[in-house]
């Protein structure tokens, strides 16, 4: 049996109490905001609520679940954000390959262009335009083109491509495999790890995303479910119509931010654990490799 330090009992005291404490005050919030969800609108604004419902309440819940407008939106939040996620992942997989490639012509006009859009946008007024002049308004490819490749995305993609030995590559061209075949075969199945951070990165940016929606479509029933959350908030907090009573709506004011918090942040915490899985996966790779 090997004996450890005291300098290293220490070390794993004070490791597990500093990492105790970092849990604590991450989840500290969100439970606050789940309790929130739950609660009585005067337990809300009296400042009584921490950690459990206090004065238990499902009125805003039952408000927003009863409607028939709220699913449709959800699913077309779940149809958008697949799409747009998938798109997003071919082309940045794509570009990034092609980037990571140091004999490529043109490689440093590439990079250049791709970076010059992180400072220099087109503007809202000329993208509006465009996207009506191609006929994209009203449809899920206005969600999906305008923010198909995130730049920061771009790069982190291209920087762990560039970090796999050329010697697998140049082994597989020996076999007799085309470039698609390299990529889809040899280097994607070791690029697990990165692969899964950016579907992480697109999906929970594409399911938050409401400025594109409210931007561009115009019919109700096209609306992410983000749009509307946005709209419902909007309408309880300046005491509009909400289709309740006016006690109702006073109880919609007191939490409606909190439940709209719970419902779309839920999906992206259910998604988290199976995509942690290959984030352990690539470590162990990158453990082993060389």
């Amino acid at each position: 049996m090997v004996r450890t330090s005291r300098g290293h009992r220490v070390f794993q005291g004070v490791n597990g109490f500093v990492l105790t404490a970092v849990v604590i005050v991450t989840l500290y919030p969100f439970v606050n905001i789940i309790a929130r969800s739950f609660s009585g609108e005067r337990q809300i604004r009296a400042g009584e609520v921490t950690l459990w419902p206090k004065g238990f309440n499902l009125t805003t819940y039952e408000i927003v679940f009863k409607d028939s407008m709220f699913w449709r939106n959800y699913g077309n939040t779940v149809l958008y954000t697949v799409v747009s996620t998938v798109v997003a992942m071919v082309l940045t997989t794509c570009y990034a390959y092609v980037l990571s490639k140091k004999h490529l012509k043109g490689r440093g006009l590439l990079i250049g262009i791709a970076v010059f859009t992180m400072f220099f946008t087109g503007g809202l007024i000329p993208n509006y335009v465009l996207i009506t002049s191609l006929g994209l308004k009203n449809s899920i490819w206005a969600m999906a083109l305008p923010n198909a490749i995130s730049v920061f995305n771009l790069l982190v993609m291209k920087a762990f491509f560039e970090s796999l030995p050329d010697e697998l590559e140049e082994a597989a061209q020996i076999d007799g495999l085309s470039t698609y075949g390299i990529l889809l075969r040899i280097v994607l199945p070791l690029s697990k790890a990165v692969v899964a951070t950016m579907v992480l990165f697109y999906s929970v940016s594409f399911w938050n995303s409401w400025f594109s929606a409210f931007l561009y479509m115009d019919r109700t029933e096209l609306m992410p479910v983000t749009v509307y959350l946005r709209n419902l908030i909007a309408g309880a907090t300046t005491g509009g119509n909400a289709g309740a009573g006016t006690e109702q709506l006073s109880q919609v004011a007191a939490n409606i931010q909190s439940v709209t918090i719970v419902l779309t942040a839920l999906p992206i915490l259910c998604l988290y654990p199976f995509v942690q899985r290959y984030f352990v996966s690539g470590v162990m790779l990158g453990a082993v490799k060389g």
